[in-house]
């Protein structure tokens, strides 16, 4: 019970932060022009501190001599979510297939893991830095890719998105760890981009409740009965099915913990934006990603409890 009782309480977090940025879009003490700047702030500069800090204080390569297959996992871990969304996603409808798809193949791969974890384990968790190696490249893996959900080539790869600060601060701490140059880190550095980089969930989850006011202002008709199929399938089947998988594989608890938790959360919070971008249909896609953040929480502390039946550290 308290893998769930942790779970519920970090998703409720979550969403009461995305109500926090809901409310103050509308009562205008957020104004629409600040979103961009906050997202620069969040993405490119709290987030990176965050894992600088993390990596240099708590991976210890003695300690976890395989920290290197992390991103092989999560290269496999993507191959099957590609193979089960291409199943599930026949359920759509024509007309939204594609925004089905694309929101149910990118799921929520950070922050959402990121609070789990420190609710369950703490912020000086090795869990937390298994994580951030985990989804190494998955920034750059899901700004390089979107286009393709939308019937787009790639012309040329975004380097800017490839060699991203996110990726930047993960190698470098890595490089500063295995070499051992941290001990020349000052611990107030240390601590000072610790503490910027705690600004980085709340921010991003300020930003998604102001991004839903902002476009349930502009949006039509609720797509009901789409929005079940998609919580259903995101939601539910998504991590039943890997669960299946994973009891079969019987990786060791703490690969298995973060892929389940991969497979349970909401959609990215981007990918509103990312649609409308690429010329898809940034309403119904919104539309999929509230209601899988709102069910979300009892999906997932449930389906992380039901984890725990079958994993034990």
């Amino acid at each position: 019970m308290n893998l769930f009782i942790a779970t519920f309480t970090a998703v409720g977090t979550l969403l009461v932060i995305g109500l926090l940025g809901f409310w103050l879009l509308s009562r205008r003490i957020l104004i629409e022009n600040a979103i961009g700047p906050l997202s620069v702030l969040a993405i490119d500069i709290a987030l990176p501190c965050l894992i600088f800090a993390n990596i240099i204080r708590n991976f210890n390569p003695e300690d976890y001599s395989l920290w290197w297959t992390l991103p092989i996992w999560w290269i496999g871990f993507t191959i099957f979510l590609w193979v089960i969304t291409t199943v599930l996603t026949v359920i759509s409808r024509k007309t939204v297939r594609r925004e089905f798809r694309f929101s149910l193949f990118f799921h929520n791969g950070i922050f959402f893991p990121l609070a789990i974890i420190v609710e369950l384990f703490g912020t000086d968790s090795t869990y937390v830095v298994e994580l951030f190696l985990f989804t190494l490249f998955y920034p750059a893996f899901f700004f390089n890719t979107a286009p393709l959900f939308f019937g787009k080539k790639v012309q040329s790869l975004d380097w800017s998105r490839i060699f991203n600060p996110i990726l930047a601060a993960t190698v470098i701490a890595i490089i500063t760890r295995l070499t051992g140059a941290h001990e020349f880190v000052p611990v107030f550095v240390v601590s000072g981009l610790s503490l910027v980089g705690n600004m980085a969930v709340p921010l991003l989850m300020i930003i998604l409740g102001g991004n839903i006011f902002l476009d349930l202002q502009k949006s039509g008709k609720i797509a009901v009965f789409e929005c079940l199929k998609f919580v259903g399938m995101k939601n539910i089947v998504f991590p039943l099915v890997t669960l299946g998988v994973l009891i079969l594989l019987s990786p060791p608890y703490h690969i298995a913990l973060i892929i389940m938790i991969q497979s349970a959360v909401p959609p990215i919070t981007a990918v509103p934006i990312l649609a409308e971008r690429e010329g898809g249909d940034r309403t119904i896609v919104n539309q999929f990603m509230v209601a899988s953040f709102g069910i979300s929480l009892i999906t997932l502390p449930v389906m992380i409890l039901l984890f725990g039946r079958f994993f034990t550290r």
